[in-house]
């Protein structure tokens, strides 16, 4: 049997985008857990929600936190690619006004529920960011003028399931999936995601899986040897695997 290792998005990939349920994904997860196979959550998510998740799924594997920010590995070690978040804060903090932005850092925990539907605890850990800062603007046609803007303080923005985020500019998800994939020579790589931030980590692994939105539609990617999921969030992503796995 090949051996494979798995990177994964999370929100709208392995966790349903409207309740985050991975009910229908449990019968595949248990299935990597049984054949050893590495699921490294490759994600928007903090380190602390991620390892909330890890232990829901039984996962141990390293992680790809904040769009491809830190990457943490088993042993502690932690290889930074991005930016503090006191650094992307002044920056938010110095132009939200004039781009009408509500930023992650200020929003009160209910905020941060109402537009996530998180609970209590899961909005308080979603806001502890360490290198990214998740956004909403008022005038989307406005957006390009701030790319610019964040490119010259060395960040970029990228577009999430829910919201925007200001990075690093050396940073995504493909790069950490990069690295990463080098401790894990002669294994299979499958990556799994929804949306426009993924695409850097589909782009660089043997088999990418692009699962519908949401909103029921895939964003425009191709790639050599792509998968399309049948079906959104969880039960999507677990379909894909089966037909690659088993």
């Amino acid at each position: 049997m090949s051996k494979y290792v798995i990177f994964s998005d999370l929100d709208g990939s392995l966790l349903n985008h409207e309740d985050y349920s991975f009910e229908e994904a449990k019968g595949m997860l248990k299935v990597i857990n049984e054949l050893d196979i590495p699921l490294i959550f490759t994600t928007s998510k903090t380190k602390l929600e991620c390892e909330i998740l890890q232990k829901q799924m039984n996962i141990k594997a390293p992680l790809i936190v904040e769009n491809g920010a830190a990457i943490y590995y088993l042993d502690k070690e932690v290889e930074l690619l991005g930016l503090k978040h006191c650094k992307i804060k002044t920056f938010i903090d110095l132009v939200k006004d004039e781009f009408e932005i509500l930023a992650f850092s200020s929003m009160r925990i209910e905020d941060i529920m109402e537009y996530t539907l998180f609970s209590y605890e899961s909005a308080k850990l979603a806001k502890l960011r360490e290198f990214s800062e998740p956004f909403l603007i008022k005038d989307e046609t406005r957006l390009s003028e701030l790319e610019v803007l964040a490119e010259s303080r060395g960040m970029k923005i990228l577009k999430g399931g829910r919201f925007y985020h200001c990075v690093g500019i050396n940073q995504d998800k493909g790069k950490a999936v990069e690295k990463l994939k080098k401790h894990f020579p002669n294994c299979i790589s499958i990556a799994l995601g929804d949306n426009y931030n993924d695409v850097e980590m589909l782009r660089v692994v043997d088999i990418p899986v692009l699962i519908p939105h949401h909103e029921g539609r895939y964003i425009e990617f191709s790639a050599k040897n792509l998968i399309k999921a049948p079906y959104k969030g969880s039960l999507g992503w677990s379909e894909a695997l089966k037909e690659i796995i088993l």
